[in-house]
């Protein structure tokens, strides 16, 4: 049993409502999870009535139903996407709604299924949710994940422990990534956090790197050239109108898109990634002019495969992100087999679309432009780890003098 459970559940649902979502008052959020979630969800949705919500949109999915459905429906089904859920998103984006998502599936729900399959499914959703998710990255209204455990979810990261035990030591690891105490003041002590990723975020932006160059003992020498007025941002996003929320907790990463045509060399994976219901591991990439060239994968490589052929633009990466290896979640020793949770233990890189405010201005340009300025386009985002003990990184200003931004894993200063 989890040691004051219920007073750390509900400083969870404040921390995510009030610090993950800012939700002002007479706005009207979304909270989308699973059906295990309903007790967390039920104390958001009073959270942001707390906060002066008009109203709270709660909308629940299934792991069971979602497996059966890969499994057993209509091959026809898989390139559809019904209206009524456009209609759906297409009001949210209408009316800003912030957006809270809780991740928690079983990293392995989809093992067994046909990608082709799960590749559909994705292309057939891209165009009638492609306004409503170039949105959320530019930030036009605030968006949160959070995370909930699932038995399946909990055994995958604690194998010696069933049941109610890996529920509760899944829950503990939760609570103690997000400075969860039950003491009621988390949202204090997250506050602080943000502000002290803030300062290095000013460090970076004063740089102004011309590019980032990557090696550890694995293997990895990659070069990532950065685009010009590129933007660092940590912890804290802002929407247009200047209210500040937070993307992701946990969250200890600071990052910047690359120049979508100026990666080259190879990266060795430094953890197992969990995507679309299976788990890639031991993988490698190689780049030439910004484009993936080669794919290697010990164990899931067609999956890595199909998620990098979803269109042109998931051949290029989108995200360069800063993490310390001496993090919270790393110095948990756990393998959460959930980006949310591993991308935090390590420095990662993202194929697929780049994040519109990671240069000056970005949010008011359009794909063309945002393009021309560095910024990859793509249908997908997919991020991996690749950060390691040993992991060197060392920038390279635009008048060629060269700092060290890692040291041993961690930031050099």
């Amino acid at each position: 049993m989890v040691k004051d459970f219920e007073a750390k559940l509900s400083e969870y649902a404040r921390l995510l409502v009030e610090v993950g979502l800012n939700v002002q008052p007479g706005q009207t959020p979304s909270i989308e999870g699973n059906v295990e979630y309903a007790p967390l969800m039920r104390q958001c949705v009073s959270a942001c009535f707390d906060c002066g919500a008009r109203n709270v949109l709660p909308y629940f999915g299934d792991d069971f139903t979602t497996r059966e459905a890969f499994l057993r429906a209509d091959e026809a089904v898989f390139s559809e996407y019904p209206s009524y859920m456009k209609a759906r998103i297409d009001w949210y984006l209408e009316h800003q709604c912030p957006r809270l998502s809780l991740t928690g599936s079983n990293p392995e729900l989809l093992k067994g299924v046909d990608p082709a399959r799960i590749q559909a499914r994705r292309k057939a959703s891209n165009e009638p949710t492609k306004a409503y998710f170039d949105a959320m990255m530019a930030n036009r209204f605030q968006w949160c994940v959070g995370a909930h455990p699932t038995p399946a979810w909990a055994e995958k990261v604690f194998p010696d422990k069933k049941g109610e035990e890996a529920m509760d030591a899944l829950w503990d690891a939760i609570f103690s990534v997000c400075r969860i105490t039950g003491d009621g003041k988390a949202v204090e002590r997250w506050k602080n956090h943000a502000a002290a990723v803030g300062r290095r975020v000013e460090l970076l932006n004063g740089y102004q790197f011309a590019s980032l160059h990557y090696t550890n003992a694995l293997g990895t020498d990659l070069t990532v050239r950065l685009p010009h007025n590129h933007v660092w941002a940590g912890a804290t996003d802002h929407t247009p109108a200047g209210v500040e929320f937070l993307p992701n907790i946990p969250t200890e990463e600071i990052f910047t898109a690359p120049r979508w045509d100026g990666v080259d060399g190879r990266v060795y994976s430094a953890l197992p990634l969990a995507m679309d219901g299976n788990v890639i591991k031991d993988f490698y990439l190689d780049f030439k002019d910004g484009r993936i060239v080669d794919v290697h994968a010990g164990e899931g490589e067609e999956f890595l495969r199909h998620g990098i052929e979803v269109d042109e633009g998931a051949h290029y990466l989108g995200e360069v992100a800063l993490v310390p290896y001496d993090s919270p979640i790393r110095n948990t020793g756990l393998l959460f087999y959930n980006t949310l949770f591993d991308e935090n233990a390590s420095c990662h890189l993202a194929f697929g679309a780049a994040y519109p405010s990671c240069v000056k201005g970005g949010e008011d340009l359009s794909e063309e432009e945002q393009k021309a300025a560095g910024l990859n386009q793509s249908m997908t985002h997919v991020d991996f780890m690749v950060g390691t003990k040993d992991l060197s990184i060392v920038g390279t200003t635009r008048d060629g003098k060269e700092i060290p931004v890692f040291v041993n894993g961690n930031f050099a200063f």
